[in-house]
Formats: structure tokens, C-alpha cells, sequence
């Protein structure tokens, strides 16, 4: 998992639209970029619809949100409509993106160990420094928390 002043890794994927979206596209502006495992899954959909709720004041703060999952643009997509999200989703199917940032871990369920996406938030700066890290994110309350260290390192 990256850490607080670490560089963070550039990437280009694609997003909804099937268009190329690269972090150095958001140069000059702060980055909430989660990762999260499913489209459309309860947890998943309350953080997207969260993200989407404040976009606004993260906007006005200098910031934009991009979520990344390993689901397809067509899923991505109908995930956006579904629940008119605001929020710029992009998929990683290789999870070559989820790796470099560390989300991609082992996992325990009813006994079994399989590799999937840790849901996690970063906070990358204008410098394109990691600002803030929270590796296994709760969903409850996450989005406030986000929105408050924003301001946080914002002034």
C-alpha cells in the first residue's frame, strides 16, 4: 500500500464512454480515487451515490473523484445511469491500477482465500503526492471523512 508522500503512480484507463482517462488529465486539481470491488453491489452503490451526493463541495474544493473497479466500461456505464451518478468511473479489468496502489489483496470468505480489490481511498495532491490513505474503508460515514480531510489539507 502506498503512504502519505509517496508519488502517486500515473495510469491511463478507459472510462463509461470507453474514452482514455489519465491521472495527469487532473493536473492542478486534488484526486479522491477510490477503489471498490463490484458495480451495483449494496456497499458499492451507497459510496458511488455518496461521491456523487457531494461532488459539488469536493469540486469547490479543488477536487474530483474517480473510482476504479475491475468492471467493464458497459458495466461501469450502466452503473452511471442505473443510479446518475456524477462521479468519473474507470475500469481496470487487468487490475493493473488496483496492484500498483496496493488494493489488490488477499482475501478471507467462508473459509476460502482468493485475490480481490480491498476497497480503499486515496487523496493525491496537486503535486501528484499521496496525501491520505485509508487502506480498508468502511462505507458508513467514508464519504464525510473524505470530505473533511479534503479541507483539511486544502487550507
Amino acid at each position: 500500500m502506498l503512504r502519505i508522500g509517496d508519488t502517486a503512480p500515473s495510469f491511463c484507463l478507459l472510462d463509461a464512454d470507453d474514452r482514455e482517462v489519465c491521472l495527469k488529465d487532473f493536473e492542478n486539481r486534488y484526486i479522491v480515487l477510490y477503489f471498490y470491488p463490484k458495480d451495483n453491489t449494496s456497499g458499492c452503490t451507497k459510496e458511488a451515490i455518496g461521491f456523487s451526493d457531494h461532488i459539488e463541495e469536493i469540486r469547490a474544493l479543488g477536487g474530483e473523484v474517480i473510482g476504479i473497479s475491475k468492471d467493464s466500461t458497459k458495466s461501469h456505464k450502466n452503473f452511471i445511469n442505473k443510479h446518475n451518478l456524477k462521479i468519473i468511473l474507470l475500469s481496470d479489468p487487468e487490475h493493473k491500477v488496483i496492484e500498483m496502489y496496493g488494493a489488490w489483496q488477499l482475501k478471507k470468505r467462508y473459509g476460502r482465500e482468493y485475490y480481490g480489490i480491498t476497497r480503499s481511498t486515496f487523496i493525491i495532491d496537486k503535486k501528484g503526492k499521496i496525501a491520505y490513505v485509508w487502506p480498508n474503508v468502511k462505507v458508513k460515514g467514508h464519504v464525510e471523512d473524505v470530505i473533511n480531510k479534503l479541507k483539511e489539507i486544502v487550507s
